[in-house]
């Protein structure tokens, strides 16, 4: 579905309540994660402290072990990273469930919430990251939370499969303190892995994400402009959504891998390959 969305400038100025000279960052390492290397060292690049958590689900007794770390861990970041991968051995139809499941704990979904309510934490998922935050209603609605049938989704890319390559996109919104370090209408080349990555919403909630600027970046071809053309939105996103954010902006989730970026490790791409998202979330605390 083709549609003009505007450009959405206004950014968000809250204070942060919690500062640091050196904020930490909680990664979970699910069974079948495997992007928290590269996540952890472009947060430690940024300034960041990465810590990295194992989950383990072998037995009872560990799963009880890794929700009550995690609760410990997360109630001493000021922000959360779910990364890339195949959780749960990428079960089709839905294959964040996984990381869905566990953060939904009451234990875990309560700290999760106070981190977000009212400590001003923020928080990111990138493509199996970005697969649970849907799943998990955070985003769009900022919180942990039952959804509905009629909820936004992510699901099977339209070509039938994976897809790895790199995507144009474009900063859409800039509400969201993750893309502080960058402007609306930037544009940049990413790289995309996923299986299940084309983001479908109902038209009544895609008019509320649109005004609330909560469309956070959109793939583009190469005059910058949002497109239907699968050439360049290959998973046949609605509107050519590549991310989105909670309501206030401070939770975003997208599917391009951010992380995976650094010296010549791309030739022959156009557009820029660094959106400053982990300089910008560590800034957010300074």
């Amino acid at each position: 579905m083709s549609r003009d969305i505007p450009l959405y400038t206004q950014r968000n100025t809250s204070s942060p309540k919690i500062k640091a000279a050196r904020p930490k960052v909680l990664i979970p390492v699910f069974p079948g994660t495997n992007c928290e290397v590269d996540t952890a060292r472009a947060f430690a690049k940024a300034g960041a402290d990465p810590q990295l958590l194992i989950v383990r689900n072998l037995t009872p007794a560990a799963i009880e072990e890794t929700i009550e770390e995690m609760v410990r861990l997360i109630n001493d970041a000021q922000m959360i990273m779910l990364p890339g991968g195949f959780s749960g051995g990428d079960e089709p139809d839905g294959s964040g469930k996984f990381i869905a499941t566990t953060l939904r704990n009451p234990r875990v979904s309560e700290a999760v919430n106070n981190l977000l309510k009212n400590r001003d934490g923020l928080m990111l998922g990138i493509c199996n990251g970005f697969q649970a935050l849907i799943k998990l209603g955070l985003v769009p609605y900022g919180e942990i939370c039952e959804l509905k049938d009629t909820d936004p989704t992510l699901t099977y890319n339209t070509i039938g499969r994976h897809i790895s390559h790199m995507a144009y996109t474009r900063v859409t919104s800039v509400k969201s303190p993750w893309l502080s370090g960058v402007n609306a209408g930037d544009v940049f080349s990413i790289p995309i892995s996923h299986g299940e990555g084309r983001f479908v919403i109902a038209d009544d909630m895609l008019d509320k994400l649109i005004a609330n600027g909560q469309i956070a970046t959109q793939y583009v071809d190469l005059d910058g402009n949002p497109s239907d053309d699968s050439f360049f939105n290959t998973n046949g996103s609605v509107c050519a959504i590549e991310g989105i954010t909670s309501p206030d902006g401070r939770v975003l989730g997208k599917m391009g891998h951010s992380e995976r970026k650094g010296d010549n490790l791309y030739f022959n791409t156009p557009f820029e390959k660094d959106q400053k998202l982990f300089e910008s979330g560590v800034a957010y605390f300074k």
